[in-house]
């Protein structure tokens, strides 16, 4: 590996983003899960040998829903300003697609956020530094299983223990593992831990 090469670290930044679409229920093929460092930098790398991070740019398509689609797209530019997040919203508008995630190799001026915020109306846009995405945190053995439940699921595990959505313990919009699974205000997730005594048991956190 030369000096300055961003092959290696780009490939498990594109892992993990791809992962995680999985992990979000989005379609992911095996190919791209299982891909080694070789076939990455072949694939991806230009005739140069340079890694261009435009060409990493992919969508996926839910599971359950073809309607539900997503776009990663990765910044070129190290500090991501508004003329960055306009080209991101016209990819989305050109695809129709209203889910984007933006990975950037720096970090992201505060005018860049205010674009998040503004189109929040229209468009649902995450925000990951590659240094965010060097490993997936949801595969490290001490994080435990985490399920995002489904609306109806979510009813359900309140109408059984008669509780109100004030009475479950909170998981912050910012946490780790709740960005990893692009969590949103009020919803649930269900989290597995081994136990000593009972095998395993669960608990449940609403996003806040």
């Amino acid at each position: 590996m030369s000096e300055g090469d961003e092959t290696p670290k780009l490939w498990k930044v594109n892992r993990t983003l791809h992962e995680m679409c999985k992990d979000r229920g989005y379609q992911v093929s095996d190919e791209e899960l299982n891909m080694d460092l070789t076939t990455f930098r072949t694939q991806y790398n230009d005739n140069a040998g340079t890694m261009e991070r435009g060409r990493l740019n992919f969508y996926c398509t839910s599971e359950v829903d073809p309607s539900d689609q997503i776009f990663v797209f990765f910044s070129d530019e190290r500090s991501v300003g508004v003329k960055t997040m306009r080209k991101l919203l016209g990819i989305l508008e050109e695809k129709r697609i209203s889910r984007g995630i933006i990975v950037f190799p720096g970090n992201m001026t505060p005018s860049a956020r205010k674009v998040i915020v503004a189109m929040a109306g229209q468009y649902r846009l995450e925000e990951f530094s590659e240094a965010d995405l060097l490993v997936n945190i949801t595969r490290h053995q001490l994080v435990p299983r985490h399920d995002v439940l489904s609306p109806e699921e979510k009813a359900a595990l309140l109408q059984k223990y008669r509780l109100k959505e004030t009475q479950l313990p909170r998981i912050q919009l910012a946490d780790p593992v709740a960005r990893y699974y692009g969590l949103r205000r009020s919803q649930v997730v269900k989290i597995t831990r081994p136990s000593e005594t009972a095998g395993r048991y669960a608990s449940y956190r609403i996003c806040f």
